[in-house]
């Protein structure tokens, strides 16, 4: 059995699970943001018409009806910097680890950019990217998406200097859209079909996005309310986990429909065809006129002191991980001390020696810290 791989940030996966042999790439590609849940603004007033006999009586009211939503106003806008720290206050940590598990090879792939800037797109919000990509049929699709996705996403018009959450979610999907017309424009040119599933977040400002296709996960470890910065101490409460993505398989309703619509079929095997188990996918050429698509959700939040981590991981961690353990498994040994390296080494280490994952298993494990 292979031996846990890690690497340093800023760095992409490689197909090894040795250590020593772990080859590090460096991705030309910068993070991106895309929110699902945009901050909450001062909800729009509705001025209703009072009859009024002259306009002095009506005046007055008008005046006091101005300050009071000037009060209401003032008062969210202070709850809504108290919730929400500065993201210069925050932060982040991260490092990602893989073993083959008994698969012969290695078909995952993965980034890992805590500053996620890219020297020709420079910008003056913070930025940061990862990603894990499960490749099936081979890896051809998974290296692919890890090059070039990120900077897709940045050359469709990914916000770099003030957050506009519309513009961001629409440069995400057009980004995963263009990746994956590439991907299939070069497996046809090169005669190979490979497939991969995706998740991936980005980091901007004090906003997070996350955007899946396939059954690779992100898991959000949250604090109850009342803890705020008490997540490193030994009275912590546990935390709550909190799954930011949805599996696209087509044994799933919302799936299945979609993909009989197209034309596909779904064995009994809950297979689409007989023979493919997600319904969203980079590659998978022989599938697309069929239902599979690559389209992502996508979801956001906002990055404030009860947000402790983020687990992300290929199918392969979450057959032997169920989300509110692999949250309690890094708990843990965050109260030890651990680094963001040793968290995902020792969290891919369990899964694979511990708990028996046969898969290709690959985790990155993202780390936010108040100053």
């Amino acid at each position: 059995m292979s031996e846990t791989a890690t690497a340093t940030p800023p760095v992409t996966g490689t197909d090894t699970s040795n250590p020593k042999d772990h080859k590090r790439q460096q991705t030309d590609a910068e993070g991106e943001d895309e929110p699902n849940n945009t901050p909450s603004q001062a909800a729009k007033k509705q001025r209703t018409d009072t009859p009024a006999n002259t306009e002095e009586e009506a005046e007055p009211q008008q005046q006091q009806q101005q300050q009071q939503e000037t009060a209401r106003d003032k008062d969210k806008q202070n709850n809504d910097a108290a919730a929400s720290p500065r993201s210069a206050e925050i932060e982040i940590e991260a490092d990602a680890a893989e073993d083959k598990g008994s698969r012969h090879s290695m078909e995952d792939a993965w980034v890992v950019l805590p500053d996620a800037t890219l020297e020709d797109f420079p910008a003056n919000l913070r930025c940061a990217h990862f990603a894990i990509y499960d490749g099936h049929g081979g890896r051809l699709a998974a290296e692919y998406a890890q090059k070039h996705l990120h900077r897709n996403v940045i050359l469709a018009g990914l916000p770099r200097e003030l957050l506009d959450v519309k513009v961001a979610k629409k440069a995400i999907l057009d980004g995963f859209r263009k990746t994956d017309e590439s991907i299939l424009q070069e497996s046809a040119s090169g005669g190979w079909q490979d497939g991969a599933t995706a998740v991936c977040v980005w980091v901007l400002g004090q906003k997070v996005f996350i955007a899946n296709i396939g059954d690779a996960k992100a898991v959000l470890a949250r604090s109850p309310a009342a803890d705020g910065l008490q997540t490193h101490t030994d009275e912590v409460s546990p935390l709550k986990a909190i799954v930011l993505t949805r599996e696209h398989k087509a044994i799933y309703p919302h799936e299945r429909a979609r993909v009989l619509k197209a034309g596909g079929t779904i064995g009994a095997n809950g297979r689409l065809q007989g023979r493919l188990e997600v319904s969203r996918a980079f590659g998978d050429r022989q599938f697309k006129k069929v239902g599979v698509s690559s389209i992502p959700d996508i979801h956001s939040f906002d990055l404030t002191d009860r947000e402790h981590f983020i687990i992300l991981g290929c199918d392969g961690l979450w057959g032997v991980f169920g989300p509110s353990d692999a949250v309690e498994f890094v708990q843990k040994l965050l109260k030890e001390g651990l680094t963001a390296t040793a968290l995902s080494r020792r969290l891919v280490r369990e899964a694979v020696r511990e708990r028996r994952c046969k898969d290709n298993c690959t985790a990155i494990v993202i780390v936010f810290r108040q100053k």
